[in-house]
Order: structure tokens, then sequence, then C-alpha cells
């Protein structure tokens, strides 16, 4: 029987996890792996992702596009391989809290790194991430529910279904903003455009005041809110599977 072939790493995975020998045939002085991605995350954070090309990234560093190109083969592996360099090594939970202060925390600690660089939400991505910084995420949400009794394909699940809640708010969050929902009075606005016959519900809700607490940072509240009640059902899930 022949032996499988071994898989093919594709380059962001050899260049992530140092397995490639990237710029061996490239200019000797000033420039690296290293410095290509920084100075791209300069680009994104001045001007968003989409400013970001291969012959800006040369033009910022003083290298003609082809120099690039022996360190890193293409706007698409260099995607990759920012998704991975931004959200930076995993926090440290804390411990003897049980597994839903360490998720609270895990959760939080997302959606704040995904907050300074809100342009990694745009990087496009055609499967599940697979640089070192992911996967140590991945292995600290893991060890948050290390005790708790459920299957390990479901504690997978479970952290995987909390990072997408994490990204879904911090997009709604950025493209909100983007779009100047800042701008207006959402509550008045509502209030001039419902009729209360048609919509009885939300009218109350306006009347009672309900988007006008001048000292609530909605951001952070609706994010712990949901993130309490998604909490809530793993509880119950839990629960009952043990």
């Amino acid at each position: 029987m022949d032996t499988p072939a071994e898989p093919t790493l594709p380059k962001a995975a050899r260049l992530l996890w140092d397995l490639d020998d990237a710029g061996s045939r490239g200019p000797k002085r000033g420039l690296s792996l290293d410095r290509i991605v920084d100075a791209a995350i300069a680009i994104c954070d001045a001007d968003g992702y989409g400013a970001l090309s291969m012959s800006r990234l040369a033009k910022e560093l003083g290298f003609t596009t082809m120099s690039l190109y022996r360190y890193v083969d293409s706007k698409d592996t260099l995607a990759l391989v920012l998704f991975d360099r931004v959200v930076g090594p995993p926090p440290e939970l804390p411990a003897g809290d049980g597994w839903r202060a360490a998720l609270g925390a895990w959760a939080r600690a997302e959606f704040e790194y995904i907050r300074v660089h809100p342009w990694w939400l745009d990087i496009p991505l055609a499967g599940p991430p697979f640089g070192p910084n992911n996967i140590a995420w991945l292995e600290v949400g893991l060890e948050a529910l290390a005790d708790v009794p459920v299957p390990e394909p479901l504690k997978l699940q479970l952290v995987t279904n909390l990072s997408l809640y994490v990204i879904g708010r911090a997009k709604f969050i950025r493209d909100s903003t983007l779009q100047g929902a800042d701008e207006y009075d959402y509550g008045a606005m509502l209030a001039k455009v419902l009729d209360p016959a048609r919509y009885p519900l939300v009218s109350h809700a306006m009347l009672t005041r309900a988007f006008e607490d001048d000292d609530m940072d909605w951001d952070s509240a609706d994010f712990d809110f949901a993130l309490d009640r998604l909490l809530d059902g793993y509880e119950q899930f839990i629960v009952k599977h043990t």
C-alpha cells in the first residue's frame, strides 16, 4: 500500500510557523518579514485594510515590489500573516473562578484586541485560521473548559461559537460607527416616524427612554449583556450534559 503523501503547507503557514526561509534570495540589508508586516499594519491602521497593496507597501519601505515577493509571494499570503500577527498572544485567564469567568475574560480580551485594529475584520478568510497566535487563543479557550464534562468536539464548538459572537459584535460596532450612526439621536428619530398603533412595543420603549442613558457606554454594555446571556445558555447546556 502506498504511503499517503504529506499535505503541502500553504506559504502563509510556512511563514507563520517559521518553516520557510523567507527572503533568503532577497535584499540582505534592511528588509525582513517582520518589517514588512509592521509596515503593513501601519498602513492599515492609518487608512484601513483596503488601502493595503504590495506596491504601496514597497514604496513605504523603500524597496521594489519584486523585493517584497521574495519574502511574501502575494497579498493573499500577507493577509493571512496579518490575520494572525494582529491578534497577538492570548490573555492569561483568571484561575480558580470556574469556566464561566475564564471564558468571559477570554471573550472580552478578544473584543478589545479587535477594537485596537478594527480593519482586521476586513481581512478575507477562505477557511479557519491556522497561525500560532490564533491556535494559542484556541488552546487557552479550550483550557477554560478543561474540567467541564462535555465531549471534546462540543468544547471546540463552544469556544468557536463564542469567538464568532465576539467578531460579529465587533463588526457591528465598527460598521455602525463608519456609517455615522452616532450623528443622530436614534430614539428621537424613531419617535418621529413610529406609529404607536402599528409598533406599540417599540413605541413604549421610546417613551421609557430606553436608548437615552447618557452615562451608558452602549458598545460595552451591549457586548457584556449579550455575552452574559450567551454564557447563560452555555451553563444550561453544560448542566444538561453533566
